[in-house]
């Protein structure tokens, strides 16, 4: 927005102060005030939430991972519907999220038992059609192979030195006036070794002693 207003010549525009550390801490929902009212120390939970259940990372049959949250009342029925578990469907005790967060492992259990015998597509079919909320863990294989990425040109073709044919991610934030783009993959092993010892004040015959010795490249 600073940017557009420069643009507008609506005025200065602004500093856009952003930090990496701040916009993750505000991802982690109710992490302090668990501390602050309860003294808990969250630690790690993988693709689990703490107090809500059923919802987790869970395995499939093609050696991948899907997320699964089946945590709301009528969504849990349902989930568990689709498992093939009227059991657990009718069970009054599962009926609030309280009763199910006390039985939170067995759930787990009974949904990978369910996932590991199907591939991640099939599942995520199965989910979709019950309206039940999922989605794919993505691989790096996952995220190379994905149209969306390509088209956002989020993945970039380079040549390293030899012909070495490789790619590399892709630029962001894009600009609609200045995107950016690769123009360089970097130097090669030493490239610039001399430049930059010889500023420092090195001469030749310091240089070639300090190959010599394997001090560098």
């Amino acid at each position: 927005m600073s940017l557009l207003r420069v643009k507008t010549g609506q005025g200065k525009g602004q500093v856009v102060d952003v930090s990496l550390y701040e916009s993750v801490f505000n991802l982690m929902e109710s992490l302090v005030p668990e501390f602050d009212l309860m003294g808990h120390v969250r630690t790690r939970t993988g693709g689990a939430l703490p107090g809500i259940s059923p919802s987790n990372t869970y395995p499939s049959s093609d050696g991948r991972h899907v997320v699964i949250a089946g945590n709301s009342d009528a969504i849990f029925k349902r989930l568990m519907r689709v498992i093939g578990r009227p059991d657990l469907h009718d069970d009054p005790i599962l009926s609030s999220n309280d009763g199910r967060v006390d039985c939170n492992a067995m759930l787990d259990e009974a949904i990978s038992a369910w996932t590991s015998q199907r591939t991640l597509d099939e599942i995520l079919s199965l989910l979709d059609a019950a309206d039940i909320p999922a989605g794919r863990i993505y691989s790096v294989a996952d995220i190379v192979e994905d149209p969306h990425y390509a088209a956002r040109e989020m993945i970039l073709p380079t040549e390293l030195p030899g012909d070495i044919q490789v790619k590399m991610p892709g630029i962001a934030p894009k600009l609609s006036d200045t995107p950016g783009a690769v123009r360089w993959p970097g130097p090669t092993l030493g490239q610039h070794t001399d430049e930059v010892l010889t500023s420092l004040g090195f001469g030749e015959a310091d240089i070639a002693r300090l190959r010599r010795a394997g001090a560098v490249q």
